[in-house]
């Protein structure tokens, strides 16, 4: 999923164990599903590994030889990414670098993004890391001109479940879930849009629910 980037497959002719990049796999699935499959590894891989062997065959029939599906959807954050490295967000730009293609399809997706020293603050062990993503990202592209036309009340789905975004406004300022916006457009393209906030989003009650879906992004703020 890394572009540039691919895992050298070996098979030990003694014990017929199977190797990437010579890390070897713990044995049996982890866990298979039939779309999923993972695999437990002794350590990380080391990006900087080199097998000098010759490399698939043109004729190769594997399905993942020469083949980079990922790196077309994943090359369309590189610029968000690297503009939030730079403007103090290197933990929410980690987070998205991280993400599989498909999360931002023809929508796309809005990230609002706390700076690092409360990321580092609120968030604890390694298993918090995806729920705290994916409730700062909602799937749909919403620049700042499109937020403040939503009316006070109004609610978000995010990427988790259950988990939604109350728009507010506290002396003409937007507050979500009671966090202020304070740095809109940090960066925005065709399929992403980032705004900083002053913190880690947490969860809100009493919120009127408004969905959002590919068609209908903007609202009529009379309607509220």
């Amino acid at each position: 999923m890394l572009p540039g980037q691919t895992l050298t497959v070996t098979t030990s002719s003694s014990d017929g164990v199977t190797s990437f990049n010579n890390i070897k796999l713990t044995g049996s699935p982890i866990y298979d599903d039939g779309i999923l499959l993972v695999y437990g590894i002794d350590t990380f891989f080391d990006p900087n590994f080199q097998f000098n062997i010759q490399g698939p065959s043109d004729k190769s029939d594997s399905s993942c030889s020469a083949k980079n599906h990922t790196a077309t959807a994943s090359d369309s954050f590189d610029q968000a990414i690297q503009t939030l490295k730079t403007g103090g967000y290197s933990a929410v730009a980690s987070f998205l670098g991280m993400q599989l293609s498909g999360v931002a399809d023809q929508s796309g997706i809005t990230v609002f993004a706390p700076a690092d020293d409360m990321v580092m603050n609120r968030i604890g062990d390694f298993g918090e890391y995806p729920s705290f993503f994916r409730r700062h990202v909602v799937p749909c592209r919403l620049l700042w001109n499109d937020l403040v036309d939503f009316g006070d009340g109004s609610e978000l789905p995010t990427f988790l479940e259950g988990f939604a975004i109350n728009i507010t406004r506290s002396d003409g300022v937007l507050i979500l879930n009671g966090v202020r916006v304070f740095f809109p457009d940090v960066f925005f393209n065709d399929r992403v849009v980032v705004h900083g906030v002053s913190d880690v989003l947490a969860a809100q009650d009493n919120a009127l629910r408004i969905d959002v879906d590919d068609e209908e992004i903007l609202f009529d703020p009379s309607e509220f």
